[in-house]
């Protein structure tokens, strides 16, 4: 495994620590599931840092050894792999999606389609449980057809806030993505 979506947010909405904070939750998820003797980064852009370039080369597996991206270019690409039965936790389970209850797909990333800083929308760097939003992806490729984004695993849209109420509210639950970086 070198990739997963987080099985539990951090519980204060998108206030993650910063990326130290949220990198340090995906290595103790991902050894709590055995995948120990890798260095794991949560896929998130803030101030000068872009999500695409945190991550590694790649390939990257899931929990059932699944593939999703071979590569930095393919996973920003609609070659990727991450659908709702492949963006599974470090346990191996499915994210709750669009016609679950409860709707759990939104993801936190902060970016753009292309991995980049989405700007302003970082709930402060993940240091905020407040004002502002967070771009949110969905980890089930689905959304309303009426949202041009709706299908983005990385940028379908902002949340609601920086609550963890607000994340709930907007379909999310404060989870990320885990990659493991080579």
């Amino acid at each position: 495994m070198s990739f997963f979506v987080t099985s539990a947010g951090l519980g204060d909405g998108a206030n993650l620590g910063g990326l130290e904070g949220a990198d340090a939750h995906c290595q103790m998820l991902a050894e709590a599931a055995g995948a120990t003797g890798q260095t794991w980064m949560a896929y998130l852009s803030a101030e000068g840092v872009d999500a695409r370039d945190r991550i590694g080369a790649g390939p990257w597996t899931n929990a059932n050894g699944d593939v999703i991206a071979e590569d930095v270019a393919s996973l920003h690409s609609d070659a990727n792999n991450i659908t709702k039965e492949t963006a599974l936790t470090e346990t191996g389970e499915i994210v709750k999606g669009r016609g679950d209850e409860p709707n759990q797909h939104d993801i936190l990333t902060g970016t753009n389609e292309d991995g980049t800083l989405a700007a302003d929308m970082t709930c402060s760097d993940w240091t905020s449980n407040g004002e502002g939003s967070a771009m949110v992806g969905h980890s089930d490729r689905m959304g309303p057809e009426d949202l041009a984004t709706g299908t983005s695993w990385n940028a379908a849209h902002p949340s609601r806030g920086c609550s963890q109420d607000d994340l709930i509210g907007t379909g999310g639950n404060g989870y990320f993505y885990c990659f493991a970086a080579n």
